[in-house]
């Protein structure tokens, strides 16, 4: 009963939401899905249409509710776009949770959600053992990238050029940080989240060299868990609200000034939906949520806005440097300008703007792993993009499009370096 009354409040709620949208189509001319498939139920205006009849619709095929709302990148730029100013990702968002409440989680997704990613011990453990034991099965595809393939998993994961697991992650050179602060009379809390620490603990190196310089404390608490943005984007609400929870229990005890994060998605998650996806069951949390929601920023933009690093007139040389914006940052945070000038810091790199820079570049998490071929249309124009422009460095403030985009250039001939912002600004210090 409790689970009914939940999902009538829930539909409630989404019909509410819903009213605003005028079905003008203004999102057609901006989705990269439609634009690779032009089917009506692929792009915004389509699934809101079946999102009036859901109550019906959910009884009737589930699964195929669950297929067509699950045909979305949550990219952000329909409502980024949107004349009359829906709340596209929110409606999105507790759509899936209304269809994953009505039907369940998947054996697969609840074992990865409710076992590992619920624990993060137990998580950190496992991926330590899978990056001692991957060498044997995989082969490297590209040196300059550092991509790598399997053929045994080509059956699971097709032609896929993919990032191994670092064989250290960053963890365990800082299992925990609580440095005073310094001439900034800045501290931050540090949200290196899950793919920086397992895949690119580099850019977390390269983010505590950077605050160091700038005399910004850090505390880096030892239990932080997922920002909880993969269970979310799957519907699995009670699994994210414990995420939440157990980040509320590990930054409670630190003082400072901001939550940096380098990746995209973990900051537009603590920052934006955290606050908004609390139900009444979780209100005891929810001053803690909205004050940690307020202190959360981009590690670019703090550089920038609050550090105040600009970059100074040099002639500017050796490498070619593009950017690619990652969406959570720029269509959802409106972060743009400050990645860019970090980029330009770097005497040894000349910064060249690609074409269609804030174009999705197909990642999209869990969508990459179920409509692949989809995910790899629209990452191979980016990939185009970005060749187009003669860089030898592709830069971007998201690991997940890092392994998007090394992915694509990877398969494609390689030879382009795919670096984080914070890479290339470390670099020039000294």
């Amino acid at each position: 009963m409790s689970d009914l009354n939940k999902l009538a409040s829930m539909l409630m709620e989404l019909d509410d939401q819903m009213v605003a949208c005028m079905k003008c189509g203004m999102c057609q001319a901006v989705c990269p899905v439609f634009a690779e498939t032009m089917r009506e139920a692929d792009v915004t205006r389509g699934k809101i249409a079946l999102l009036e009849k859901l109550a019906h619709e959910i009884v009737k095929d589930p699964d195929q509710v669950d297929d067509k709302l699950n045909r979305c990148l949550l990219c952000g730029s329909c409502a980024a776009n949107c004349p009359s100013g829906v709340k596209i990702m929110d409606i999105f968002m507790k759509a899936r949770v209304i269809v994953t409440t009505y039907k369940g989680l998947s054996p697969t997704k609840k074992a990865i959600f409710k076992g590992l990613l619920n624990r993060p011990k137990l998580f950190n453990l496992l991926t330590e053992l899978s990056a001692k034991f991957q060498g044997p099965f995989t082969r490297t595809a590209d040196k300059t990238i550092g991509t790598a393939s399997c053929g045994l998993l080509t059956p699971l994961i097709g032609d896929r050029h993919f990032m191994p697991l670092a064989k250290k992650p960053f963890r365990k050179d800082y299992p925990s940080l609580d440095t005073p602060r310094g001439e900034s009379g800045l501290k931050v809390a540090f949200f290196p989240g899950c793919v920086v620490d397992k895949m690119f603990p580099h850019v977390g190196h390269a983010a505590i060299k950077v605050l160091k310089h700038h005399g910004v404390g850090i505390y880096l608490p030892e239990a932080q868990a997922c920002c909880g943005i993969p269970t979310l984007a799957s519907g699995d609400l009670d699994t994210f609200l414990s995420l939440v929870r157990q980040n509320i229990k590990a930054f409670e005890e630190g003082y400072y000034d901001y939550i940096v994060t380098p990746c995209a998605t973990c900051t537009a998650t603590i920052k934006e939906t955290w606050p908004k996806m609390l139900d009444e069951a979780n209100s005891d949390i929810k001053e803690k949520v909205e004050e940690l929601a307020e202190k959360a920023m981009d590690i670019n933009q703090f550089l920038v806005d609050v550090v105040g690093v600009k970059a100074t007139d040099h002639k500017a040389g050796g490498k070619v440097v593009t950017y690619h914006d990652p969406c959570h940052l720029q269509k959802s945070l409106g972060v743009a300008a400050q990645p860019r000038e970090l980029l330009k810091v770097n005497p040894g790199y000349e910064f060249k703007e690609m074409n269609e820079a804030n174009r999705c570049c197909g990642s999209g998490g869990s969508f990459n792993l179920y409509h692949y071929d989809l995910s790899k249309k629209i990452g191979e124009r980016k990939r185009d993009n970005v060749r187009a422009s003669g860089a030898d460095v592709v830069a971007t403030g998201c690991p997940a499009c890092m392994m998007q985009l090394g992915d694509m250039l990877s398969q494609s001939g390689g030879g382009i370096e795919v670096r984080h912002v914070l890479e290339i600004y470390a670099d020039s210090i000294d």
